[in-house]
């Protein structure tokens, strides 16, 4: 199905552990011990949660050469860039959402390892996750409705499969750091073969494209899948391909069923996605940093397209075995050198600086002062409390308890951090997807709680209404830039309740020069509704 012309991946040799090649039966066997693959996905997740590729290096600084860039898309792509640089210190990952293990195989059939596989690669990724500052995000079910942290961020979802004929002799790896943000934004939609007509085709993306919005931290890498002989496969096919893991394809198609690229689709898709306005977040051309549009053969009777991305924490790594060793993708240590000679009064002079250390009343008459879209700067205390924090608040008041006075005499921050460095006021520490909350607003704000809300993405509708109702806010922040925000603005944290929640504990935090934007204003005004995304 998928004919790769070339890896043209640059790799760098990993020495600790040495394959063997033995005999059996008159063939050469590539004989690794399992902890030849613990090693390689232990250095693998590391990377992956600290460094990027140098083509999304590229394109980030590509914005900020872009003169059609938007001021708006410059400071993302500026923040982003400093995350980076950030993040390559080794100490603070990327983003606090440091993913679900995946990890992708394909095993040659001469290849043979002395013990289990996926055992094997499991402890690699457990390792680094409980010896780096990486956070737990996988939650068991001990019943429907009861979970419990794993504590170790496994079970992670491990698929290998033989490798093709010409790679007898080879172990392939693709390692991938999934977090909730992107992973949420996967959709498989079950279309009709009369959508097969490039008009209809491009319309019918352009209006799935809205969905996307901007929680899962653009700009994005999007890919598109038409066709699979399932939905599973196709899907799969959007996760390889969102990853650049399918760039090398044929650009034609045949009677063999192979799948192909469109190169013109991906430009006239791409074109598209600028033209949405919604930019690097907060408005304006970069929604998207490219586009992958793969075909693939398909049941007469089906046409499932398949819609994904990978986020700004762009997170997935290469890697190989063989006869001449253990071999890992080599990505960009050295970020700093895409950072320009730029200020951030460079572009933009117009930001707000808001003191949340006063009364939440004074506070909300200063925000009510200024548009949607006005670019601010918060120092203060902030409370921090996301999706098990509110379900427990939502239980207190109906049976009988008050709101507590923390959501009502402070901003209300949707994070959850990574573990804290020694050294640190935080981990990595950047904001969670505001949506997933929209349902808490209306009865909280009616409390008197959660009149200012900071996170990440678009909201919907009841958002809107309450805010206009009540008199709130919802402070959109950049996503992707959680190392940033740990080391430049977070200066205290403490937990103030629900400790046994344990990243989703109620904590309270004291920033300085914490970046946001009203994106919700107490008018009803909603930067992302003007947009057709809310």
């Amino acid at each position: 199905m998928f004919s790769i012309q070339r890896d043209t991946t640059t790799y760098r040799q990993i020495e600790t552990y040495k394959p063997e090649v033995d005999q059996f039966n008159g063939e050469t066997i590539l004989k690794l011990s399992p902890q030849i693959l613990e090693e390689l996905a232990y250095q693998a997740f590391v990377d992956i949660n600290h460094y990027l590729r140098i083509e999304h290096l590229e394109q980030l600084r590509l914005i900020l050469d872009d003169s059609e860039a938007t001021q708006n898309d410059k400071f993302v792509a500026l923040d982003l860039l400093k995350n980076a640089n950030i993040a390559a210190g080794g100490i603070l990952p990327m983003c606090q959402d440091t993913g679900t293990v995946i990890i992708s195989a394909k095993k040659g059939r001469h290849v043979f390892v002395t013990g289990d596989d996926f055992d094997a690669l499991s402890k690699g990724a457990k390792r680094a996750y409980k010896t780096k500052n990486l956070r737990y995000s996988q939650l068991a079910p001990l019943s429907m409705f009861e979970e419990k942290n794993t504590g170790d961020n496994l079970p992670g979802q491990i698929d290998i499969a033989q490798a093709e004929t010409g790679e007898s002799d080879c172990y392939k790896f693709l390692f991938i750091a999934k977090g909730g943000g992107s992973a949420n934004k996967t959709f498989l939609h079950q279309a009709t073969p009369s959508l097969l007509h490039p008009k209809k085709l491009k319309a019918f993306i352009a209006e799935k494209l809205k969905d996307l919005g901007t929680s899962a931290c653009p700009p994005y890498h999007l890919a598109i899948v038409i066709g699979g002989t399932s939905a599973e496969f196709n899907l799969k096919t959007v996760k390889m391909a969102s990853c650049h893991a399918l760039d090398e394809l044929p650009t034609k198609g045949s009677l063999e069923g192979h799948a192909f690229r469109d190169l013109e689709m991906e430009k006239e898709i791409l074109k598209i996605s600028q033209e949405m306005g919604v930019g690097a977040q907060f408005g304006g051309k970069y929604f998207c940093h490219d586009v992958r549009v793969i075909r693939l053969s398909r049941h007469g009777a089906s046409l499932p397209i398949g819609i994904g991305v990978s986020c700004s924490a762009d997170r997935q790594i290469k890697a190989k075995i063989t006869s001449k060793g253990a071999f890992i993708e080599q990505l960009e240590t050295d970020p700093a050198r895409f950072l320009p000679e730029i200020t951030d009064s460079t572009l933009d002079k117009d930001v707000v600086n808001v003191d949340l250390n006063r009364p939440m009343v004074d506070i909300l008459k200063e925000l009510s002062q200024y548009p949607i879209k006005t670019r601010l700067s918060l120092t203060g205390t902030i409370i921090v409390a996301r999706d098990l924090a509110h379900s427990r608040i939502r239980a207190q008041i109906e049976a009988g308890q008050a709101m507590p006075d923390y959501f009502k005499n402070y901003p209300i921050y949707y994070a959850g951090p990574a573990k804290t460095p020694e050294g640190y006021a935080s981990g990595s520490f950047g904001p969670t997807t505001a949506g997933r909350m929209d349902s808490y607003v209306e009865q909280f704000q009616s409390l008197g709680g959660s009149m200012i809300m900071l996170a990440k993405g678009n909201r919907g509708r009841a958002v809107r209404d309450a805010c206009c109702k009540y008199g709130g806010f919802y402070l959109g922040s950049i996503g992707g830039a959680g190392a940033r925000i740990a080391q430049d603005c977070i200066k205290s944290i403490e937990t103030v309740d629900f400790p046994e929640l344990g990243m989703e504990a109620v904590r309270k935090i004291t920033v300085e020069n914490f970046p946001a934007f009203i994106v919700i204003d107490d008018k009803g005004n909603d930067f992302f509704k003007a947009l057709n995304l809310s």
